[in-house]
């Protein structure tokens, strides 16, 4: 393969292919299933869950600040359970791109946000091995979005320079992000729009190229 025709698609995965991990509406059903004052809830989370999310500490340790600094009712198992439950495949992309995947001609590599137990289980879950070639997860490189740096070790690892990769996100803040270091990048609306978008990049690399090899 030349180095000219590398192309690299680096994908959100949370907002994009499933569900987020543990966003605010899946918190605000906790509460309310779970009899949590919200409030008080989501002020902790936000003084830890990024400190989560980049691995320093542990799923447990999440909670011990966040649900069980209190006595609660309920097991933390269930509440674990319900935890994973709200991770659900968004329709239609996931099951679309394993199948582009197949014969796209492309690397498809994640670069998401997420703490290694819910990462762990989404990964195994939705067999997402099928769909990427390597996860750049927040959890196991020790940075999150929007830290460029996080992008600079994706491409690094890639062996890609910024011109020959395209990126994907719900979020527009962190498309933008990568647009400053010089990537391709589109913010993900929907399936159909983020569907022709790779359609079209397929097609210029075949017409540029040929079909891959």
């Amino acid at each position: 393969m030349q180095i000219s025709d590398l192309k690299i698609l680096f994908f959100d995965i949370g907002g994009v292919l499933l569900s987020n991990g543990w966003g605010h509406e899946s918190r605000l059903l906790a509460a309310e299933k779970f009899g949590l004052n919200y409030k008080e809830m989501d002020q902790l989370h936000n003084f830890i869950f990024n400190v989560y999310e980049i691995g320093s500490v542990n799923l447990d340790q999440y909670l011990d600040t966040v649900i069980f600094n209190h006595p609660r009712d309920f097991v933390r198992e269930d509440f674990k359970e319900f935890m994973y439950s709200q991770s659900v495949e968004l329709p239609g992309m996931l099951a679309w791109l394993k199948e582009w995947k197949k014969d796209c001609g492309f690397r498809i590599i994640s670069i998401n946000n997420e703490g290694k137990e819910l990462n762990d289980y989404r990964i195994q879950k939705f067999k997402l091995h099928t769909c990427f070639d390597a996860f750049i997860s927040s959890c196991e490189v020790k940075m999150r979005k929007p830290d460029p740096r996080i992008f600079e070790l994706a491409m690094g690892i890639a062996q890609a320079t910024p011109s020959q990769c395209v990126y994907f996100d719900d979020r527009i803040m962190f498309a933008n992000m990568a647009k400053t270091l010089g990537l391709r990048a589109f913010q993900h609306t929907s399936f159909e729009s983020t569907k022709e978008i790779l359609e079209e990049l397929k097609k210029e690399q075949f017409d540029r190229f040929g079909p891959p090899r």
